[in-house]
């Protein structure tokens, strides 16, 4: 045989393989495989095994997308965000973002929809405006009849909906991805009382709105643990600063003015500059106890400076994966895998901050 007919033999591509034959050398199902792929769960270990020595064995590397593709059509999900400098909620966006590829290989779409969704009146203009144009929507809402009534109206449409970070229960939404709010403010109540270490004294709590469930549902679970727990503590009224860093720091620089007795603080939402501020002008910050939520750049600083003693932190990028999940499921009628989307929270001190 002469050296170009070598060559061509050289040449002659073998035919790539798929997840079929994957599943056949392994001797399960297309589904199974499709399962060990992404990390779900009811697979047996054996089963697992055998499926990952298939794939190794062969050097297999699946293209996902290809197979999402064959089954999908092109869909529109909206994330209806707040506006204004929310950090936590900048995360989530950066994320929302940084899916772009896997968001592509599946034919979805994401949109951000900032609106004010501390008016209830324009966040439930802003949902209503989205009828008709979105297979989905995930939306940072506010516990009130008339945002219940956008978000029922856009159900009824045909409209996938999931509150993201804060809930509407009794809402016909179809899910919520967020963390135990509750458990969230019991836990805060916990570190702010053993923390203050047995003084007596007031605890100033900050929210960005009662209207908020998720606000809510952690004053309600501090106040919880405080009351049955920490009686020698006297929880003083709520302030709303509309997770405004002016608003914030204004109504805390009030405060402060009024009770020189403040030995803590609960941050439950955002603002959390102009609450830092306010401690600092009032002189306060090695004094009060101070714990808020989530790990940003400023929260980071904070606890590393011995202003803020604990971030009570939740995963942006795992809510934002977990939304775009949840709603890609339910558009196409498959189960909601609720191990993989439940959200936890995690106690953040400066000596374990990650």
């Amino acid at each position: 045989m002469d050296q170009d007919t070598d060559t061509a033999t050289d040449t002659v591509a073998t035919p790539a393989l798929t997840l079929k034959d994957i599943a056949r050398q392994a001797g399960v199902s297309l589904a199974t495989v499709d399962r060990v792929l992404h990390n779900r769960p009811g697979v047996r270990p054996d089963t697992v095994r055998r499926v990952k020595e298939a794939i190794a064995r062969n050097a297999f590397q699946p293209h996902v997308g290809a197979a999402e593709l064959a089954r999908a059509r092109a869909r529109r999900f909206a994330f209806v965000m707040p506006t204004g400098p929310n950090l936590f909620m900048q995360q989530i966006q950066a994320y929302l973002d940084e899916m772009s590829a896997w968001l592509s290989a599946r034919r979805l779409s994401v949109e951000v929809v900032a609106t004010d969704v501390f008016d209830p009146s324009v966040l439930a203009a802003s949902l209503e405006a989205l009828s008709g144009d979105y297979d989905g929507v995930a939306v940072v809402a506010l516990d009130h009849p008339s945002v219940r009534a956008a978000i029922d109206d856009l159900v009824e449409a045909g409209t996938k909906v999931v509150t993201l970070v804060s809930d509407v229960p009794s809402s016909r939404r179809h899910h919520y991805v967020g963390i135990d709010n509750i458990a969230a403010g019991r836990t805060a109540g916990a570190l702010v009382g053993r923390l203050a270490d047995q003084k007596s004294g007031k605890v100033a709590i900050v929210a960005g709105s009662q209207g908020l469930r998720d606000h809510a549902e952690r004053i309600f679970g501090f106040n919880q643990v405080m009351a049955s727990e920490f009686p020698r503590l006297d929880v003083l009224p709520v302030l709303e600063g509309r997770d405004d860093d002016d608003l914030s720091e204004q109504a805390l620089a009030r405060l402060f003015g009024r009770h020189a007795d403040i030995v803590g603080l609960y941050n439950v939402g955002a603002g959390t500059p102009g609450v830092a501020k306010a401690l600092s002008n009032a002189g306060r910050e090695k004094q009060v106890v101070f714990v808020g939520h989530d790990v940003t750049v400023l929260t980071r600083r904070l606890l590393l400076q011995g202003v803020m003693d604990a971030a009570i932190s939740q995963n942006p990028g795992h809510e934002a994966r977990a939304a775009v999940r949840v709603l890609l499921a339910l558009a196409r009628g498959e189960p909601i895998l609720r191990e993989q989307e439940k959200i936890r929270i995690d106690i953040v001190m400066r000596d374990n901050l990650p």
